[in-house]
Formats: C-alpha cells, sequence, structure tokens
C-alpha cells in the first residue's frame, strides 16, 4: 500500500513538472511588449491554445501576417472571453510579447475589440506592461 501512494505521489510530481513546461511562455520577450492594430484574419478558439491571426498594415501598405497565442479556451471563458466576440475581419488592437527571435509569432497580454472592451489572457500569462488608453 504504502508503494503504490508513493508511485502515485510520484506519477503526479512528474505530470505536473510536465504540465508546467508545456505552458512556459520563456520563448516570449515580455520585457519589451509591443502594441498592434490590425485585421483579423482568422479567430481559433481551439484547444490547447486560442489563436489570433492578425493582418498588421505595415508603412509600405503591405499586411504583415501576425499569429498571437492566447491562453486556453477555459481560462478565456473565466476571463469574460466568448467563442464568438472576435470575428474575421474585426479591426482590433493588441498589446503582445513578441517572439524573441523576431518572428511575427507573439504572446497575447491585450486586445481591445472594436467596441472598446478591453480583454486580458488570463493569469498565466501575465499581465500587459503598456496599454492602449
Amino acid at each position: 500500500m504504502r508503494i503504490s501512494v508513493a508511485a502515485f505521489g510520484l506519477g503526479a510530481l512528474i505530470a505536473s513538472v510536465a504540465a508546467l513546461a508545456h505552458h512556459s511562455f520563456a520563448m516570449y520577450d515580455n520585457e519589451h511588449q509591443v502594441k498592434l492594430q490590425g485585421e483579423v484574419a482568422q479567430f481559433q478558439w481551439t484547444n490547447p491554445h486560442v489563436y489570433i491571426e492578425l493582418l498588421v498594415k505595415q508603412a509600405d501598405g503591405a499586411d504583415k501576417h501576425w499569429s498571437i497565442e492566447c491562453a486556453n479556451p477555459g481560462i478565456l471563458n473565466r476571463n469574460g472571453w466568448k467563442f464568438n466576440m472576435i470575428k474575421n475581419g474585426d479591426k482590433v488592437k493588441v498589446v503582445i510579447a513578441p517572439l524573441r527571435t523576431g518572428e511575427p509569432v507573439a504572446l497575447l497580454k491585450e486586445v481591445v475589440l472594436p467596441d472598446g472592451r478591453v480583454f486580458g489572457n488570463g493569469g498565466p500569462a501575465g499581465p500587459a506592461l503598456i496599454h492602449w488608453d
């Protein structure tokens, strides 16, 4: 009996470490957050992460495609998000932590919807250090 309890405890510990490793946001530069605004090309309400595919107009008039990672649907639901609150074609403003490699991939910190409502990305992603207001 003692061995099975110890084995269960060890298994739970290993599983929790694996879960934490999966949710690491170390690849994003949280200290140098950026504001972007653009048009939603696609809003993907999926597990394990929700994504906003955003087209951002550059100075030369070309669109730059950003893939913005959000928390999972459960965390976002608890923060007031709904699966249909962002639609393709919506103009949104975001605060992001960009990928350290410089590729147009980022972690969402905050989104401002077309109607002005502001939503964060949940506790695990951390707060926005800058804001649109």
